[in-house]
């Protein structure tokens, strides 16, 4: 694998992630960037940028751990460069808030509180705060009890949903809608079916869902009738005890078998690739999330894997963030599972993503990619195929 992060994108990504960046008096970030808002789950809270060969990422520069970092954003003749060291590593692209933040609903709600871009999909939370946070069972590392209803409308109608979706895709040309909610006992899939109706029958583009397990597992077989093609579940950390720890919530009303049951279920149902499991690196040993990543995969389904941030305002603010020596190995074997097992990866058009590092971006840190030729291949193809098939079909409705 190449070490040297000025020619190694995705090592570098992964370099921001655990260290973070400071910025330059040069910068203008005011005039220049997106607002570093906290959003959603609250693992945000970063700089939206795009870095090398497409990879768009979401930079730590306000917590405590950045101020510190061997990196630094600074403006150089006009354009945005990172230095480490006073060593020019590569020029960035900075994101700023699409337009369509500053339209208004029909309702009258501004539509950048309806759903917010985290790299080219937007990501929509719409109901009220998680039930663990109103509990006090929160998950530690979590601030979304932080953002709904500040940073973000607390109640969201589907009809404002579908109208920032629209111009979502009509601005920024999405293909993804996400959709992810808290705790609400069993009742998470029902609170969404309206938004997901809306969105499919008007606007055609690929819908995901991040909910927590409920007990009624035929609901995921009439989420699949809504024509939902991705579900997703944050089960967090594959370590028993520290999933106890981290995730009291999580812990005492559903537990760590529930999420594996109804990961496995849902790969059976949907197939494979359209299911994943999400874990947080660096708040258990690499070997625990690495054995997670391992089950995943053994049942169809792959890992989407965040780095874990030690975000402002949390129980967890002023816990370290992991080494990039132990992440290295976690995202190694993120891409190696998939390919091992024929998971597609990296399928769908125009998803990149800036909060994590997408399994098929774990090609950076192949030792040997040759050994993986003919798989990579594979991948490719069946992209191209899916590629052509999803923007025919949507083109008889836009």
């Amino acid at each position: 694998m190449e070490m040297d992060v000025k020619k190694n994108p995705g090592l570098l990504k992964l370099e921001l992630y655990c260290k973070g960046m400071r910025i330059d008096p040069s910068c203008n970030l005011k005039e220049d960037a997106a607002p570093i808002l906290r959003t959603r789950g609250g693992l945000g809270s970063g700089l939206e940028a795009i870095l090398p060969d497409n990879l768009y990422t979401n930079i730590p520069v306000v917590e405590k751990f950045a101020f510190k970092s061997p990196y630094i954003l600074k403006k150089t003749n006009g354009r945005y460069c990172i230095y480490r060291d006073d060593e020019l590593i590569t020029p960035i692209k900075l994101l700023k808030n699409p337009r369509f933040y500053k339209q208004k609903t029909s309702s009258g709600k501004l539509m950048g509180r309806i759903g917010v871009m985290q790299g080219t999909y937007i990501g929509i939370y719409p109901t009220e705060v998680c039930g663990f946070w109103k509990m006090n069972k929160n998950c530690k590392f979590c601030s979304v009890g932080l953002n709904v209803g500040v940073s973000e409308e607390e109640e969201k109608y589907a009809q404002d949903v579908v109208e920032t979706v629209k111009a979502a895709r009509k601005e920024m040309g999405i293909t993804f809608v996400h959709f992810n909610t808290g705790y609400y006992e069993g009742k998470e899939l029902d609170i969404l079916e309206p938004y997901i109706k809306t969105v499919k029958k008007e606007t055609g583009l690929l819908v995901g869902v991040q909910c927590p397990p409920v007990p009624d597992l035929k609901k995921y077989d009439h989420l699949k009738e809504l024509g939902v093609d991705h579900v997703s579940f944050c089960i967090e950390l594959y370590n028993p005890e520290r999933f106890k720890e981290v995730c009291p919530g999580k812990y005492e009303h559903l537990g760590q078998k529930m999420y594996l049951d109804t990961i496995e279920y849902c790969s059976r149902l949907f197939g494979k690739g359209k299911v994943s499991g999400e874990i947080i690196a660096g708040l258990e040993p690499p070997e625990d999330s690495i054995k997670a990543i391992e089950h995943f995969a053994n049942v169809g389904a792959f890992a989407t894997v965040c780095v874990f941030r030690p975000t402002i305002g949390t129980a967890l603010e002023n816990y370290p963030p992991p080494n990039v020596e132990d992440m290295i190995p976690v995202f190694r074997r993120m891409y190696e599972v998939c390919l091992e097992k024929n998971i597609p990866v990296g399928i769908a058009p125009k998803i990149r993503v800036s909060l994590v590092l997408l399994p098929f971006e774990g090609i950076y840190f192949l030792e040997d990619k040759k050994k993986w030729w003919h798989k990579i291949a594979l991948m490719n193809l069946m992209k191209a195929f899916y590629r052509t098939y999803f923007y025919t079909k949507l083109a008889f409705r836009w």
